[in-house]
């Protein structure tokens, strides 16, 4: 058998493709016959666990060790296991996403959309669009499956806000719509800045999956764009704050990779893949006029 450090996707997949087979015949046996199995199978996924939380708690406390940490969790197979035994969890954004996802569905097929903003230990805030953006009876009934959806499923989010709708302009910019925060229409005249947002690079010379740095004053932030989509995030890697600008972006996948020490992040969300408890920071982004405008300061 191969090495952890050697494994493949392949190999790995395999893997677990056995311990699924074997499962699912366990379960096939008796209530009676099925007990003595998956007791031994829970004991031994304790005692690993039990193992494992001193092993990461021990690294935790070296500051090479902790490095080591963030290598090893890069690994598919490390992950895996660390994920398995619930040592690993996802960002809140990610998981904020994926409750949404769970009723756009439904949302769409009333003629309305909802789009996650932002999210923070106890507020998420959502933009309505369509249907839903209105007073009536539907608007308010789709506004309350958002809220019963997230309370559900996140129940730490206290507090479901919903950003204004700006106007719709009959030639707006294309980047506007697809921007990763409030998108906004073109406007005459040069574009207006409001308190803490600066005026960045033309979107035009943010290139498709291709990092793109922007100092603005002593902040340097970087912008992304994948799918059409722009992001902005401060300039620093959330292993040791180097820039990551001198990184690449898988234009498949949209996942930034970390020039220094290979930590890969999620471009739309800045979920760090290779340790899902760092996040980059995200800036809220629009553009105006075919300028990228970032907020910089609160």
């Amino acid at each position: 058998m191969a090495s952890v450090a050697t494994l493949t996707n392949s190999e790995l997949d395999e893997l677990a493709r056995k311990v699924d087979e074997a499962l699912a015949a366990v379960r096939t046996l008796s209530p009676e016959a099925q007990r003595p199995a998956l007791d031994l199978k829970n004991a031994i996924e304790a005692f690993h666990k039990l193992g494992l939380t001193k092993i990461i708690q021990r690294l935790k406390e070296d500051p090479r060790g902790k490095e080591l940490l963030f290598e090893l969790v890069d690994d598919p197979a490390v992950y895996a296991l660390f994920a398995m035994h619930g040592l690993v969890r996802e960002d809140l954004s990610v998981r904020a996403a994926r409750v949404l996802d769970t009723v756009r569905p439904y949302m769409q097929s009333h003629g309305g959309d909802v789009e996650l903003v932002s999210v923070s230990a106890e507020t998420i805030v959502v933009k309505l669009s369509g249907s839903c953006n209105g007073c009536s009876m539907s608007a308010v009934t789709l506004r309350n499956t958002v809220e019963e959806a997230i309370h559900e499923h996140l129940p730490q989010i206290r507090n479901v806000q919903v950003a204004p709708n700006e106007p719709d302009h009959a030639h707006a910019d294309a980047d506007s719509a697809k921007a990763g925060f409030v998108p906004l229409g073109s406007i005459a005249g040069t574009p207006k800045l409001d308190h803490g947002w600066t005026l960045g690079p033309p979107a035009a010379d943010v290139q498709e999956a291709v990092p793109f740095r922007w100092d603005a004053d002593s902040t340097s932030i970087l912008i992304v764009r994948f799918h059409g989509r722009l992001q902005a995030f401060r300039n620093e890697c959330a292993h040791l704050g180097m820039p990551l600008d001198g990184g690449s972006i898988d234009p498949e996948s949209g996942v930034l990779v970390c020039p220094w020490h290979g930590f890969r992040f999620d471009c739309a969300s800045g979920e760090c893949l290779t340790v899902p408890e760092a996040q980059l920071e995200a800036l809220p982004l629009r553009v105006e006029q075919g300028r990228v405008i970032v907020r910089t300061a609160a």
